[in-house]
């Protein structure tokens, strides 16, 4: 990852640096990076390159809150305008990506007692800085920073995770390592909450694999509408009606598959929305570092949401769950978590030669 290499302009980032008007922090060849603060008291680094912006949270979960590039939006539609300043996940649920984990990760069920998602979504950052920098792909701005996470008798580790741009890039680097400090095993669960904003009549093309037991719907709610269990139902039978985006289905209060992905050649597999336009959002990971994928949609007036693939260690029934599925990693004595992900937004002619690749890999 380019963050942190030799040759690279660090800059570090303290909550004093953050403003009520926006201010230019840096610019290298056809980037800004500028700082601002919410209204609500939260910090924000904006980085623009020549085809489009993401803004990033430093201090609070280092999430990249929003996301636009080839003039248009790709971040989900939900009641959050702006980021709050709470530990409380659905307090703040806006953001284009989080880190989720890693003590724990998903829904809390029977006996759980962890939070939604864990401890890292809206971490208090210690450190953040900003690298500036060039590579094999070219010039490069990235946020990275140091959470550390201390419990006595229970965990210790320090999570680094890194968000890179390039200059004339429509997708971004996603990585991070978690380091177990603690001289015994420590338990990993981890999900990357990447949010798109899903778009009518889109279609969803992926490496899924098509053996339907790769692919686990969860069922709905006792509490759902009858509407929503028929789809449910429907899903389950053939999962292949969720890869349209209907115009006017009303998906709530949400849908979740937990899927097996199948990579190329290069170790990478891929999912996309194809727009009707010929343009397209994507995430490519890496099965051998995230083995689970998960998918979630939920669309219904003020919340209109794709999680086209979130990458993660486990299906997000939380702890106990996972736990009694195997599904609960561990990092070894004074060990490493790591992973790397790309995501964003591609043009018609990218998009089409992107499908060629996902369609070519066997399932």
């Amino acid at each position: 990852m380019a963050a942190g290499t030799e040759g690279n302009v660090i800059i570090s980032l303290r909550p004093e640096h953050f403003g009520d008007r926006e201010a230019v922090l840096a610019t290298s060849d056809g980037m800004t990076a500028s700082t601002f603060r919410y209204p609500t008291g939260v910090a924000a680094v904006r980085i623009v390159n020549r085809k489009g912006e993401i803004i990033l949270l430093p201090f609070q979960g280092q999430q990249i809150w929003d996301a636009r590039f080839l003039g248009r939006t790709l971040t989900m539609k939900t009641y959050f305008p702006q980021p709050v300043a709470t530990s409380n996940y659905l307090s703040t649920y806006g953001a284009f990506f989080l880190h989720c984990g890693v003590t724990a990760m998903g829904n809390p069920g029977a006996g759980d007692t962890h939070p939604l998602h864990g401890e890292l979504p809206n971490a208090t950052y210690q450190e953040a800085e900003l690298v500036i920098g060039r590579d094999a792909e070219g010039s490069f701005m990235a946020l990275t920073g140091r959470y550390r996470h201390a419990v006595s008798f229970a965990h210790h580790y320090t999570a680094r995770p890194s968000v890179t741009l390039h200059a004339d890039a429509t997708a971004m680097d996603l990585t991070l390592d978690v380091h177990n400090h603690r001289l015994e095993p420590m338990e990993v669960m981890y999900l990357a909450h990447i949010n798109f904003r899903p778009v009518d009549d889109g279609r969803l093309v992926d490496t899924i694999k098509r053996d339907p037991a790769r692919i686990r719907v969860r069922s709905a709610p006792p509490t759902s509408s009858d509407e929503h269990k028929k789809f449910i139902e429907a899903v389950k039978a053939d999962p292949d009606i969720h890869r349209h985006e209907v115009a006017g289905r009303r998906i709530k209060p949400e849908l979740v598959l937990a899927v097996d992905c199948a990579a190329d050649a290069d170790g990478w597999a891929h999912s996309m929305q194809l727009h009707p336009d010929g343009s397209a959002d994507f995430v490519s990971h890496r099965p051998d570092e995230l083995k689970t994928g998960v998918r979630w949609t939920a669309r219904h007036g003020d919340m209109d949401a794709l999680g086209l693939m979130l990458p993660a260690t486990a299906e997000p029934d939380g702890y106990n769950a996972e736990k009694a599925k195997g599904n609960v990693g561990t990092i070894p004595p004074d060990g490493h978590f790591r992973f790397h992900i790309v995501c964003g937004a591609l043009d018609p002619a990218a998009a089409k030669d992107f499908r060629r690749r996902v369609e070519a890999v066997p399932r």
